[in-house]
């Protein structure tokens, strides 16, 4: 594993801190951070808001043509997201999924045209203003940990402790790690232990990750460990604590890994400026479920390259979308699909692309922070019930 790599994007989704900003009360600091409340959440697919509920954006019905290089991206490529997406179908896409099933063995000029006969494209705009918006991505981190606490590996992942439903908020991060009736909570509630502070907070933003994780008999295997919970604390971001204090003059890597060099002393203050704290659950990675990301807020396992987070206030949940961005990281026109949802994923022309896992996702993603124009699908057959129409 390219460490160095994994930790510059590690810092990187930790540290920003200059765009997207949000008005969730849990964040309060214009961040490029994805989502800062966990992505994965369990949720459920929830029916299109109706045409004269107001929303945040206005959908323009569009031609085909409209969609900058709808004719050379892979369609057979993407079908992975409309197959996870008919497990728990939006109830207006229901219908479509015996189609859709049916065409994961055809090619791409024959998905290609089924999609321009059966569904409607419009463009996402905002409901005060125009077609533009912005583009963040997240990954699925991934570390080395051991099942049994020590030889360096003493940093913990906990289960949810039995009295968090008792205790609302509960006990924050700083007191986690120092109160000894918090300790005694979490006693035995361990399921894995890292050795860098540092990662278990990357894990705790983005809500779950893969473990190469070393059982006590020496067996190594590959682990998820999926959100179950938090403390209901607030999110506060790290690297505007550093920026605010004149601790680092940026939010890069050279700079906080100086002042990390420089300060270890001072890390948990660091760290314990943000109080919430992540709870997880393991899962298992069998060969199938290793080849997606995690499950997202529609509740179907994320497909690299092929998933976002949006508002929903925008676009429902499993909704088929036509994603253009022109870099300056990277260039994208290609089919995706609302699958996911986070607090910091507010407006209409907004989404979250998920990259995939491991380092080499991790460093693309910390550096995404692009334009962006969105268009949604709707089945023809169901005009009448597209959302937010202009």
């Amino acid at each position: 594993m390219n460490f160095h790599l994994l930790r510059h994007a590690l810092m990187a989704l930790i540290v920003g801190t200059l765009v997207a900003c949000t008005t969730t009360p849990q964040q309060n600091d214009p961040s490029p951070v994805p989502d800062l409340q966990p992505h994965g959440g369990a949720g459920t697919p929830r029916p299109p808001i109706a045409t004269n509920t107001p929303t945040k954006s206005r959908w323009v019905p569009v031609d085909w043509s409209e969609l900058p290089g709808v004719q050379q991206d892979s369609f057979t490529e993407a079908w992975n997201g409309w197959i996870k997406n008919c497990e728990r179908p939006n109830t207006v896409f229901a219908g479509l999924c015996t189609e859709v099933r049916r065409l994961s063995i055809a090619g791409e000029d024959e998905q290609r045209n089924w999609m321009m006969t059966q569904l409607q494209p419009y463009r996402i705009e905002a409901s005060t203003g125009g077609p533009d918006g912005l583009l963040t991505s997240y990954y699925e981190p991934l570390f080395e940990a051991r099942r049994v606490q020590g030889d360096g590996f003493n940093v913990p992942l906990y289960q949810t402790p039995a009295s968090l439903g008792k205790r609302k908020p509960w006990y924050t991060r700083q007191q986690i790690e120092s109160l000894p009736e918090a300790q005694a909570a979490l006693s035995g509630r361990a399921i894995a232990w890292l050795r860098d502070p540092v990662d278990a907070m990357v894990l705790h933003i983005q809500g779950s990750g893969r473990l190469k994780l070393t059982e006590p008999d020496g067996r190594q295997r590959m682990v998820r460990m999926a959100y179950a919970g938090t403390n209901d604390q607030p999110y506060k971001s790290v690297g505007r604590w550093l920026l605010d204090r004149n601790l680092v003059r940026d939010a890069t890597w050279p700079g906080i890994s100086a002042w990390i060099a420089a300060n270890p002393a001072r890390v948990n203050e660091m760290l314990w400026s943000n109080p919430r704290y992540v709870f997880f659950r393991e899962e298992e990675l069998n060969p199938l479920d290793a080849q997606f990301g995690p499950k997202g807020a529609q509740g179907v396992a994320l497909t690299p390259g092929r998933s976002i987070a949006v508002d929903r206030n925008s676009i429902p949940y499993g909704t088929p979308v036509w994603l253009s961005t022109p870099g300056p990281t990277v260039a994208l026109n290609r089919l995706v699909f609302a699958q996911d949802t986070g607090s910091a994923i507010l407006g209409a022309v907004r989404a979250d692309f998920f990259m995939g896992w491991g380092p080499e996702a991790g460093d693309l993603a910390g550096r995404v922070k692009q334009n962006l124009r969105l268009w949604a699908f709707w089945p023809k057959s169901q005009a009448g019930s597209a959302p937010h129409l202009r």
